[in-house]
């Protein structure tokens, strides 16, 4: 059995295994040091953002089986993709997909923010009032379809090889619980690794209740984007003890339950932190 067919063969049960272990990390961690006192209920956000993964992550499979690593076994096939028509060595060809497609999500991240519409859907990821690590993965349910359609639609077209698309979906799965985390890091150790990796407290600005900080630090993984695109921004105006996580509009903790959180989108005016947008 080559790689590829082990990966095939194999690939849900490396991504859940990944998945659940950096979870115990990280909620272990949370528990022994965290950052900010919690402010709502966690067993209720807990129940219901765990909740809406499980949906997403039951939807998901009954729309796409094969999902993303089967779309890039089927473009290395057919022979689609840039990497397939100027093939690179393998170790190289896995570091240039991920990185692109690291940027891909980084882009993405900025039109969800920037299309009044998409924002209606991306605001049930910040309208949580706490920041943890199951935030990471509170997204609505069309999003997540729709983020899958971006996906298949860049390995399409960039052709990478079956191992680079699930390192990228695991190390941006792990990263992502990572910098949700509600976990404090010493603040030279910070510095540093922010310069490779996303960290907490340089996410946590982007769930800010102040638009303008909102509107920063998209990057999930690579914290390249941001300081190449000028949306970085280094520290929350109020500090993160002091700063107010979700938005503005929904403040009420009642709307922490499931079905509320499914229909948020359609709830209220395009207000908030729409890119350019006054309040």
């Amino acid at each position: 059995m080559n790689v590829n067919d082990f990966i095939m063969t194999n690939e849900v049960s490396i991504r859940l295994g990944i998945f659940f272990g950096i979870f115990a990390v990280m909620a272990a961690w949370e528990i022994l040091a965290p950052k900010r006192a919690l402010t709502v209920s966690k067993a209720v956000r807990w129940a219901n953002n765990l909740g809406l993964v499980f949906f997403n992550s039951f939807i998901l499979r009954l729309l796409f089986p094969a999902a993303a690593v089967g779309m890039a076994a089927f473009a290395n096939e057919q022979g689609w993709g840039l990497l397939n028509y100027y093939p690179l060595p393998a170790t190289v060809a896995i570091v240039v997909s991920v990185i692109a497609m690291d940027f891909i999500i980084y882009l993405q991240h900025v039109m969800v923010h920037a299309v009044p519409v998409l924002w209606r859907l991306h605001r049930v990821h910040h309208a949580d009032l706490d920041y943890d690590v199951t935030t990471g993965a509170r997204f609505h349910t069309v999003e997540i379809i729709l983020s899958a359609l971006i996906k298949f639609a860049t390995i399409v077209v960039l052709g990478p090889p079956v191992v680079a698309v699930v390192i990228f979906e695991v190390v941006l799965n792990a990263t992502a619980m990572f910098n949700h985390g509600n976990v404090s890091l010493p603040g030279g150790l910070d510095r540093v690794l922010r310069w490779f990796v996303v960290t907490p407290d340089m996410h946590r600005v982007h769930h800010s209740v102040f638009p303008s900080e909102t509107n920063s630090n998209f990057g999930f993984n690579l914290p390249w984007w941001d300081r190449l695109m000028g949306t970085y921004r280094a520290q929350p105006t109020k500090g993160h003890d002091g700063m107010t996580i979700g938005l503005n509009q929904f403040r009420d903790p009642a709307r922490l339950t499931l079905p509320r959180i499914i229909a948020l989108p359609f709830i209220g005016k395009t207000t908030g932190c729409v890119i350019n947008r006054r309040e």
